[in-house]
């Protein structure tokens, strides 16, 4: 099961999520059919935004992480809420790459140049827009750059996907760190040295680390309190009478022009490649209700 671990810790000087995510990653690899870099672009996308989506404090809030870049996928979309539950896509999920210099999966590379938007809709009149340029196109590295410029709260963002020979995800996860304005020096001292002697994500979930373990490893001696548990997984909450309600708002003439071909329409969803079909005659029920 995919979950998240939502902790504190140095008596509140640190705020700490962690995740594993390797069902979420797969599922997500299995609908659009991506390639390997692809897989990791997005599945660490996804991954930093089921942990950012669970910060949010309503039912009905809505987070959406863009990421435009001028790499071959071209960009990836996120949509969060706090409950866990995430879903996404890759404008171009086919991209091929050869690793980089360390022979890892070249997400930098595949992403580019470009920029990361960060949306909130959090019920109020309008959303919360956040935007700061890419740093590196590894997302991990952007994210920590969009919360410590955008919001104010400097952090530290890890996140991994690995993959299996027959490009299937073995592993997939991820943390994220916080400082409160209130951290001492002393704290942030002692993190910063535990963040640059740390494994990556995937080698620690490869050896058999749960996100509290990794918390456990990156806040030993902090007092780390592991606060909720959280069941996170690829969902989309797509279905016929929503994509019905799109084609209603279309507007009559577009519809009469798609009934006039006389075949079918099928229409897929974005987010999870789920494929709809509507028969003319469904098409002439769904003009009656357009304007």
């Amino acid at each position: 099961m995919d979950y998240i671990v939502r902790a504190t810790a140095a008596n509140g000087q640190v705020r700490a999520f962690a995740a594993t995510t390797k069902e979420m990653a797969e599922t997500a690899r299995k609908a659009h059919n991506t390639s390997p870099v692809v897989t990791a672009a997005l599945g660490r996308l996804l991954t930093g935004g089921a942990m950012m989506g669970v910060m949010m404090k309503g039912d009905k809030d809505i987070l959406t992480l863009r990421v435009k870049g001028d790499g071959p996928i071209h960009g990836l979309t996120v949509t969060a809420d706090a409950k866990g539950r995430v879903k996404g896509y890759a404008d171009q999920p086919q991209v091929l790459l050869p690793a980089n210099e360390k022979g890892k999966l070249d997400v930098g590379t595949a992403v580019g140049r470009g920029d990361l938007q960060v949306i909130k809709d959090l019920g109020l009149k309008d959303p919360y827009v956040g935007q700061v340029e890419l740093q590196t196109g590894e997302i991990a590295d952007d994210l920590t750059y969009y919360f410590t410029v955008s919001e104010q709260v400097p952090s530290a963002v890890g996140l991994g996907v690995l993959m299996n020979k027959d490009n299937t995800v073995r592993q997939a996860g991820g943390f994220i760190l916080q400082l409160m304005p209130f951290a001492s020096e002393e704290v942030i001292s002692a993190l910063e040295l535990r963040l640059a002697a740390m494994d990556s994500v995937t080698e620690l979930l490869d050896g058999g680390c749960t996100p509290e373990m990794i918390l456990e490893r990156l806040l030993d001696g902090m007092e780390l309190e592991i606060n909720e548990k959280t069941e996170t997984s690829f969902f989309c909450n797509c279905s016929k009478e929503r994509v019905a309600k799109a084609l209603i708002s279309l507007g009559a003439e577009e519809l009469r022009s798609l009934i006039a071909d006389g075949e079918p329409v099928e229409l897929g969803c974005q987010f999870c490649a789920s494929k709809y079909e509507f028969t003319v005659d469904e098409l002439e029920e769904l003009l009656k209700l357009a304007r």
